[in-house]
């Protein structure tokens, strides 16, 4: 399974890539606000930034919600660099746009994903992704991880190419439940990830080790 890291930080970005184990980023407006990016001709740079850090796929994300918008936001997004996948909401007109820019060969990853059906529609379109919304289920008493399953299990009976791209991930716990569930990308901050690393018996062990051997060379 592939991880991506869910934020625009780059300093963030520069860590977890340090570590050999990130593949890619998602980012969002949300992300980018967080950072204090504003403005077109930052937010661009921005994405020029992170691609310029990472080996893998970028996700940027579109604003507009009409078919005309999300098809001049994609190409320009496109345009920015090779690693550069464009993010479409799964709407009538976003479902209509990846359609076309996967026609012109720029990839894409169909966000806010939330029923099987919407996957379902998005991987007919031509998405190279999407991304099922996990915590966001949770928050309402939706088995998000559920969902995944589903939808993993749907796109191999109809061996659809379509990448199953888990998101609003926000423990080390769903990581877990991302891997059985046969989620192609999980993407989520950094902490969660170096959760992964924790367990108290590699703890103790090292601690026993390092003791034993104070013991026998002072």
């Amino acid at each position: 399974m592939k991880f991506f890291l869910d934020t625009a930080n780059l300093d963030q970005i520069r860590e977890a890539q340090s570590l050999g184990v990130i593949d890619g980023v998602t980012t969002n407006p949300s992300l980018m606000a967080k950072e204090g990016i504003k403005g077109e001709a930052s937010i661009l740079k921005h994405y020029i930034d992170i691609c310029n850090i990472v080996d893998g796929d970028v996700s940027a994300e579109v604003i507009s919600t009409d078919y005309e918008g999300m098809i001049r936001e994609g190409e320009k997004l496109a345009a920015l660099h090779p690693q550069i996948v464009v993010k479409i909401p799964v709407i009538k007109d976003g479902i209509k746009a990846i359609k076309y820019l996967s026609s012109k060969g720029i990839r894409t990853n169909c966000t806010l994903v939330f029923t099987a059906g919407q996957a379902l529609l998005a991987a007919k379109a031509g998405a190279t992704y999407v991304s099922p919304f996990v915590g966001r289920l949770d928050d309402i008493s939706h088995d998000g991880m559920e969902l995944i399953g589903q939808i993993v299990d749907m796109f191999n009976y109809y061996e659809m190419g379509t990448q199953v791209l888990a998101a609003s991930i926000r423990s080390t716990l769903h990581i877990i439940k991302c891997i059985e569930m046969g989620a192609d990308v999980a993407t989520c901050p950094l902490e969660p990830i170096l959760g992964l690393l924790k367990h108290p018996l590699t703890d103790s062990g090292l601690k026993k080790f390092l003791e034993d051997y104070h013991k026998v060379n002072g």
